[in-house]
């Protein structure tokens, strides 16, 4: 298993800070997501070291994991918040976020979402579009409240991530064609109720490499310069999210610090003030979905391990062919290891947390933890196969509370 301080074996048991995770699976039950609350104010703090020379906002993305306890964790840490729904604000309003330090991004807001975070005072919109431009401003003079916005632009540069969650090039939908933004921000200019304060510019997610951000950087900074040449007062640059985490041991992640300082780097002197949107890389880690075995089965020489947790809990190796480190809540070395796929009990071949993996010789009735799953893990979980949705625990020090309910019957046919 990967080192890390805050899941780590003890006397061959699993812990989450100081709770042997085989407590919380015996007492919660599986499926069930753990988070470690240390581990995500420790992350969070290093983003706010790293800019502490700047002004600044660090807004959570809240798509990585949005349980209003983890909000809450991170709001009263200090910090802001990306959001790309009506939804998602009305969560940071319940955990005690503040909209004033909140940022609207997406690339297909509804007219009613523009109007409920013009309500709530969020601090600006990062529009995506002209359309969407329009859209802010109609709005905006029907409630008689000035919106803030700052242009999304699409720098046309590769992240080398995954296809589905690189957002910077030409080909994906997000965003503002980098050349043509000078038009916008001009077009901007002539509407009452839009205050074009700042530039935005997201490239991907789970970026390993840091020169493409250098290099997204350095585009949007030299649009920064041009647009305030021609007489616009930027005043913000919101510098995305994206820095990654490495799932597998062959992976290094960014350094924390070490990039975002980098990055600030590139930006000082120029009066600017700073947003980043990390999300993954404060959460990531920090969450493990539980699962236990329920049975061990063979065809052939193929073998298999399947457990209570499956694609509506944890979609990520389905949906991106992700890896996730899974490790036994005990050691046993006697057993030794299998190599074996991890399914579920949904009934589609896609249903696997794991693929020809060495893990160990588990028997029924054993429980398993899926590493670095407090990310993109809960948020994208689902009912399919009229299957209720987990727990999740947020573990703190000694004590350990579960912070949603697991779903019931009952609340699959809420609705309906």
């Amino acid at each position: 298993m990967r080192s890390d301080a805050y899941y780590q074996y003890r006397g061959g048991h699993l812990y989450c800070e100081q709770v042997a995770l085989a407590d919380i699976a015996r007492r919660a039950g599986t499926p069930c997501y753990v988070y470690s609350a240390a581990a995500i104010v420790d992350r969070f703090a290093a983003y706010d070291r790293a800019m502490a020379g700047v002004p600044h906002t660090i807004c959570y993305a809240v798509k990585a994991n949005s349980n209003l306890s983890v909000l809450r964790l991170l709001a009263e840490a200090g910090a802001g918040f990306d959001i790309v729904s009506a939804g998602e604000l009305f969560r940071v309003v319940k955990a005690g976020g503040d909209p004033g330090k909140t940022v609207f991004s997406g690339v297909g807001k509804r007219a009613d979402e523009i109007e409920y975070a013009l309500e709530q005072g969020v601090h600006a919109f990062n529009c995506e579009s002209a359309d969407e431009m329009r859209l802010i401003d109609a709005v905006a003079a029907r409630l008689r409240r000035p919106a803030r916005v700052a242009f999304r632009v699409n720098p046309d540069i590769d992240a080398q991530t995954h296809k589905y969650i690189s957002t910077g090039l030409r080909e994906n939908k997000f965003g503002v064609n980098i050349a043509d933004a000078p038009a916008l921000y001009r077009e901007a200019q002539r509407y009452e109720n839009l205050r074009v304060t700042g530039v935005s510019c997201h490239i991907g997610s789970n970026l390993l490499k840091v020169e493409p951000m250098l290099e997204a950087v350095d585009k949007v900074l030299a649009l920064v310069d041009e647009l305030r040449s021609g007489g616009l007062a930027i005043s913000e640059l919101d510098l995305g999210g994206g820095l990654g985490v490495a799932y597998r041991d062959d992976e290094r992640e960014p350094e924390i610090e070490s990039t975002i300082a980098a990055l600030c780097a590139r930006a000082s002197g120029r009066g600017l003030t700073l947003h980043v949107e990390p999300g993954r890389s404060i959460v990531a880690a920090a969450g493990v979905l539980l699962t236990r075995v329920l049975y061990r089965k063979s065809n052939g020489d193929k073998q298999f391990v399947v457990v209570d947790a499956a694609m509506t809990e944890l979609i990520r190796p389905a949906l991106y062919e992700a890896w996730h480190d899974i490790e036994p809540l005990r050691l046993i070395p006697e057993r030794g290891n299998v190599v074996a796929d991890v399914v579920g009990p949904v009934c589609e071949s896609g249903d696997f947390l794991a693929k020809d993996r060495s893990l160990a010789n588990v028997a029924p009735g054993d429980h398993l933890a899926v590493l670095t799953a407090g990310a993109y893990g809960f948020v994208q979980s689902c009912n399919y196969n009229s299957r209720p949705r987990p727990a999740e625990v947020l573990v703190e020090g000694h004590r350990w509370r579960e912070v949603r309910a697991r779903e019931t019957f009952e609340d699959l046919i809420r609705g309906e």
